[in-house]
C-alpha cells in the first residue's frame, strides 16, 4: 500500500479530518459555546442554588451559592439570630398583610427551604445575611392558627420559627419597623404572609401567591403584550449587552444583585416558551456562566428577572438604561430599538 509522507494512508487522514471538523462543529453548535449545557435540569436544583439568593452585603453576588452543610461556608453563625417576641400582623400597602416581629421588623421565607418536611437550607453566610427567627421566646399573634405555628431544629440545634412548615427569617438590610428590602431578592426571598405563604400583594389579603405556575411560562401584560414570566409570576428580562452568538454575559457581579439570572428550568416544567429557537434544539439551553453560576436561557439569550420587581405583574425592569427588555416566548426583546 502506498503511504504519504508522514506513514498513514491518505484515506486514515481524510477520516482524521472529517472527525476533528465534527468535533469542532460540535462544541460550536449550542448557542455558539462550549459553555451551554443542552441537558435540562429541574427547577431548585443544584443549578438554581448556584444562582444565589443570599448574597451578605460584603458577599459578591458572583460567590459560590448553596446553603446547607457541606457547601464551603463552614457552621452558621447565629449571633444575629433572635426571637421574634409577640409577633404582629401588619398592612403592607404593596404586599397586603404580613408577619412581623413585636419591633415590627418584616418576617421573611426561603423558596430553596422545604415546608414538608421543615427543613432550614440557610446556614453560614446566608444565616448572616438573613438571621433566624429563634423559635423560644417568639409568639404568634392573634389571627394566625396556632396550628400552622411550630419550629425545626438548624445545623446548629437551635430551633427555628416555622409558618406552616416555612423557616423564618429577618433581613440584615431591614434597619427600620416596616422596612421591607428582602421581598423578592435573588427570586427566592419574600415576606411572610399570616398563612405561610409568599406574601405578593393584595389590600387585606396578602396570602396570595402564583398558584401552580410553571418555572417559565407566559401572561398577556396590557401595555407590552405577551411576555415570559417566572415561577413566582415575576417578569423575565434580557439584557442587550449580552450576546446570543456566542452566548455570553455582560451582568455579573453587582450587576446580578439587581437582575438576578433565572435559574435552570426543565422544559417539561414550561408553558408557551419556544423551546426550539432559531436554532432548532439548541435554543432552550442551560448556559454555564464564567462566574460559576448556571443561568436559563431563550433561544441562546440568557434570562433574568429585575430586583426592584416586587409583585407579580412589575415590570419595572422595562427600558431600563435602553438595555433591559422583558422578552418574548421567543426570545426578542419586547419594545427594543430596532
Amino acid at each position: 500500500m502506498q503511504r504519504q509522507s508522514g506513514g498513514f494512508p491518505r484515506a486514515w487522514r481524510s477520516a482524521s479530518l472529517v472527525a476533528s471538523a465534527a468535533a469542532v462543529l460540535t462544541l460550536t453548535t449550542a448557542c455558539g459555546s462550549d459553555n451551554a449545557n443542552t441537558g435540562s435540569q429541574n427547577v431548585g436544583a443544584a443549578g438554581a442554588a448556584a444562582a444565589g439568593g443570599y448574597a451578605t452585603p460584603s458577599t459578591p453576588a458572583t460567590a459560590p451559592a448553596g446553603a446547607g452543610a457541606g457547601n464551603g461556608y463552614g457552621q452558621a453563625s447565629q449571633s444575629n439570630a433572635k426571637a421574634g417576641g409577640q409577633l404582629a400582623i401588619s398592612e403592607n400597602a404593596e404586599l397586603g398583610q404580613i408577619l412581623t416581629d413585636s419591633t415590627g421588623k418584616t418576617l421573611y421565607r426561603f423558596d430553596n427551604d422545604t415546608a414538608e418536611p421543615p427543613k432550614s437550607n440557610c446556614d453560614g453566610d446566608c444565616a448572616t445575611a438573613w438571621p433566624p427567627v429563634l423559635a423560644d421566646g417568639t409568639t404568634a399573634p392573634a389571627g394566625v392558627d396556632k396550628s400552622l405555628v411550630g419550629s425545626v431544629t438548624r445545623s446548629d440545634g437551635t430551633k427555628q420559627l416555622t409558618i406552616d412548615g416555612w423557616p423564618a427569617y429577618y433581613f440584615a438590610k431591614d434597619t427600620k419597623p416596616g422596612d421591607t428590602n428582602g421581598q423578592g431578592v435573588k427570586g427566592t426571598w419574600y415576606a411572610l404572609s399570616p398563612e405561610g405563604k409568599k406574601a405578593t400583594g393584595g389590600a387585606g389579603g396578602g396570602a396570595a401567591e402564583p398558584a401552580d405556575l410553571p418555572g417559565l411560562s407566559t401572561r398577556k401584560d396590557p401595555e407590552l403584550g405577551e411576555i415570559v414570566i417566572d415561577k413566582n409570576g415575576k417578569t423575565v428580562y434580557r439584557f442587550l449587552k449580552d450576546s446570543q452568538w456566542p452566548m455570553a454575559t455582560k451582568c455579573t457581579g453587582a450587576c446580578l444583585e439587581k437582575w438576578p439570572v433565572v435559574a435552570p428550568v426543565d422544559e417539561k416544567d414550561t408553558k408557551g416558551i419556544d423551546l426550539q429557537g432559531s436554532t432548532p434544539n439548541q435554543g432552550y439551553v442551560v448556559f454555564n456562566r464564567p462566574d460559576g453560576i448556571k443561568q436559563q436561557s431563550i433561544d441562546c439569550v440568557p434570562i433574568y428577572t429585575f430586583a426592584q420587581d416586587k409583585k407579580p405583574g412589575d415590570t419595572n425592569g422595562q427600558g431600563v438604561g435602553g438595555t433591559w427588555y422583558a422578552i418574548r416566548p421567543d426570545g426578542s426583546a419586547v419594545g427594543a430599538p430596532k
